[in-house]
Formats: structure tokens, C-alpha cells, sequence
């Protein structure tokens, strides 16, 4: 689960990115989006308030932020489990090009492994 902070208020915005350091990412790569005012058309949007609407109503705690965000994080996996089964059906999905994007991915993160191990050494 990847998750970005975007909040009006700097006390939640640091709370937030406090609780959730581990999950932190960009914007642009996260499955969840967490802000402090309502989001109607993004479906990534969690929302944090005092009224009963949001996600999480305020106060709360970090174990209660972080279930909600794995239950928010659940749902949307199902509904893209669910759409891709609308869309194939029951033919057979083709891995091939996964498969060599992840062969790409691992070698150039080999090789970057063993060009900063290199570099430590030749200090």
C-alpha cells in the first residue's frame, strides 16, 4: 500500500506523514491519496474530517488510520480484480510482456547493486 498526504492544515499534514512513514510515497505512484477536504471524482481519495461522511472521522488513532487505509486499499483491489474479470472474461490472460518488463526491472536493479557496491569499495 502507497499512500500520499495532502492537507490543508500542516499539524495533520505532519501527523499524518508521521503515522504513515512507512507507506509514504508520491502523488503520482500512490493507491491512496489521504486528505482533510472531500474529493468527490477521485476514487484514490480518503478523507479525514470531524463530520460522518469521511473515511475517518476525527480524532483518531494511528492503528485506526492505518485499518481504515488497508480496508479503503482491500476495496479498490477487488473492484480492479472485478473489472479485469468484466473486461477478459474467462479467457486466458498472456503474461509474457509482465514477465519481460519484470526480467528488464531486475537486471537494471542488479546492476545497480553491484555499481554502488563498486563504488564503495574503490574509495
Amino acid at each position: 500500500m502507497k499512500v500520499a498526504v495532502e492537507c490543508k492544515s500542516p499539524l495533520l499534514q505532519k501527523s499524518l506523514e508521521i503515522f504513515l512513514s512507512k507507506y509514504l510515497c508520491s502523488t503520482k505512484q500512490c493507491d491512496i491519496v489521504v486528505r482533510d477536504e472531500e474529493c468527490i471524482h477521485d476514487e484514490r481519495c480518503f478523507y479525514i474530517s470531524s463530520s460522518a461522511d469521511s473515511d475517518l472521522v476525527k480524532p483518531f488513532s494511528k492503528s485506526q488510520l492505518i485499518l481504515a487505509l488497508e480496508n479503503k486499499y482491500r476495496k479498490s483491489i477487488s473492484g480492479i480484480r472485478e473489472e479485469i474479470e468484466r473486461e477478459y472474461g474467462d479467457e486466458p490472460l498472456n503474461f509474457d510482456i509482465l514477465e519481460r518488463r519484470i526480467e528488464l526491472l531486475t537486471q537494471e536493479y542488479k546492476q545497480n547493486i553491484i555499481r554502488a557496491v563498486k563504488a564503495f569499495y574503490e574509495k
